[in-house]
């Protein structure tokens, strides 16, 4: 037991020197969470279009046998404003089934990998939202709506490189998802106490420090969330 609460401890003050790096690092902590209204991307932004080979286990995603599932789905599009910046405006995509009686629900929330964008995510989020899961994709920072052209990520992976002045790798997008968690805590269909977190990859990646810097994160499930150094 006393090594437990030890290692507890441990854990405790790892997390509040993590949080200290991401606060350090913002503009104004002062900016209030604010929601603004978004539309449905008709064109997403791909920096390295997927292939074959990734599309067609995404397009197979097993969903919950719904009739006439996607007129059922509710789509939401918007922003969330964590910070000061063009950066600072988080593009979101929620999916859920339309509920007749409106309740709380467990939520997932679900990263992308790098190049890719939120949109990609959409088999996913259409699959466990059939099953009765609010789903929520937001594009990574430097990626999908933030991104303004097919280099605009390993711009921003050269600029931080080179000036120290930004974090876009992870630890950006981490701040985006701990003022995500303060949204969806907020939201009247989502249980606070049921809130999940998965990606793939670099949305593993993503996952795994956003679960660990908040813990209301209360399960996280990374894919490949590894990144292997030469």
């Amino acid at each position: 037991m006393a090594a437990s609460a030890t290692d507890a401890d441990a854990g405790a003050g790892l997390r509040s020197e993590f949080l200290q790096v991401l606060l350090s690092r913002r503009r104004d902590l002062l900016v209030p969470l604010t929601v603004e209204q978004g539309s449905p991307v008709k064109d997403p932004m791909y920096q390295n279009p997927p292939s074959t080979m990734e599309a067609n286990p995404m397009e197979s995603c097993p969903s919950k046998e719904v009739e006439n599932l996607r007129e059922k789905l509710v789509e939401e599009n918007f922003y969330l404003i964590t910070e000061l910046g063009e950066q600072g405006r988080v593009p979101v995509l929620l999916l859920k089934l339309d509920d007749p009686v409106p309740r709380r629900k467990p939520a997932i929330v679900f990263l992308h990998s790098s190049y890719k964008c939120k949109e990609w995510l959409r088999p996913l989020l259409e699959a466990y939202a059939s099953k009765g899961y609010v789903c929520v994709a937001i594009d990574s920072r430097y990626h999908g709506e933030r991104a303004s052209n097919e280099t605009t990520y390993i711009d921003a992976l050269k600029s931080a490189w080179r000036n120290g002045d930004t974090m876009p790798f992870v630890f950006d997008t981490v701040w985006d998802l701990v003022k995500l968690g303060d949204y969806l805590g907020e939201r009247e269909d989502v249980d606070p106490c049921r809130v999940g977190i998965t990606g793939e990859s670099l949305g593993g990646m993503h996952a795994w420090f956003a679960a660990f810097v908040d813990t209301r994160y209360s399960v996280v499930v990374p894919i490949i969330g590894v990144q292997v150094g030469h």
